[in-house]
């Protein structure tokens, strides 16, 4: 058995022991299963959404707020659909449901705030890198927004579903206050929260893109597909370190992978370019922040 079997399987291990795990809504699996229809309808995608008023109504909420900008009041989910696309709709229910899922668990208030305000920085940074980087492969912004969001889950799984495993590695970081989180979970656990992250992927049945960008953010060139979501977001998760960590946390910010940059054709330039954008756009994460229950 290799070394890579005996963690995946650690891993799955760990995973099917814990109890009521949270799963995405039913809507969202109906969502994903049409979406690539080219038959679909917005009546459709509606009716769907309509299954789910509590959906819906986050929907809509998510739809009219700054995020998107539109000049007018959306009032039904199928003018959602028609104004920001089915895709745009698919990846809000993914992120409004990723939100719900852990809301309000009770675990450690100051590494859930960090959590949250960091995983939807990167979310907001790898739309902006999707909109801009169009030299090396499209990548949708919504889609890239998702990925964000998502990149670290496995840290909020190991929170709130493996406490001892959570409060070890908080005693490791002590002894290890510039290590990465990753190196102090393979070091104290065995296993990292990319690795929970993609076995939730799997479980969740998130499209293999997304979930490779879950599992290889911190190393985009070790993955099969090489997408380039997946250095979008590796870019976009030391760009949201490096924009708003604060003196305490910036020995955490780390590094990007060696050629990352290169790969995608960006210069340092661009980054604090995107670090400024950046800045101003998640201005508009009110709404986001709302739904898990941060201010």
């Amino acid at each position: 058995m290799t070394t890579a079997v005996a963690v995946d399987n650690k891993v799955r291990q760990v995973v099917s022991n814990i109890r009521n795990l949270p799963t995405p809504p039913v809507v969202f699996h109906q969502i994903q299963k049409v979406i690539n229809d080219p038959k679909v309808s917005a009546n459709q995608i509606a009716a769907i959404l309509a299954e789910d008023p509590a959906m819906s109504v986050k929907v809509l909420k998510l739809t009219n707020s700054a995020f998107y900008g539109l000049t007018r009041e959306i009032d039904s989910v199928k003018q959602a659909v028609v104004i920001v696309g089915l895709e745009a709709i698919k990846n809000l229910v993914l992120s409004a449901s990723v939100l719900d899922m852990f809301k309000g668990k009770d675990v450690d208030p100051d590494f859930q705030d960090k959590f949250w305000r960091h995983s939807l920085a990167t979310a907001f940074c790898s739309r902006i890198l999707a909109k801009q980087l169009r030299k090396n492969g499209t990548v949708d912004p919504d889609s890239a927004f998702s990925a964000g969001l998502l990149h670290d889950i496995g840290k909020i799984v190991i929170a709130c579903f493996l406490p001892q495993e959570y409060a070890k590695i908080k005693d490791a970081r002590v002894l290890n206050p510039n290590a990465a989180s990753y190196e102090i979970e393979e070091q104290t656990l065995g296993y990292t929260h990319s690795q929970i992250g993609a076995l939730l992927a799997v479980q969740w049945k998130l499209p293999q893109t997304l979930g490779e960008s879950i599992t290889f953010h911190h190393h985009p060139s070790a993955a099969p597909l090489k997408d380039p979501i997946i250095y979008v977001v590796h870019i976009a998760d030391y760009l949201a370190k490096v924009t708003f960590y604060d003196r305490d946390d910036c020995n955490l910010v780390g590094g990007l992978e060696a050629g990352a940059l290169e790969h995608m054709q960006v210069t340092e330039a661009d980054l604090k370019s995107f670090g400024e954008a950046l800045r101003q756009e998640y201005m508009k994460a009110e709404t986001f922040m709302q739904m898990v229950g941060i201010s």
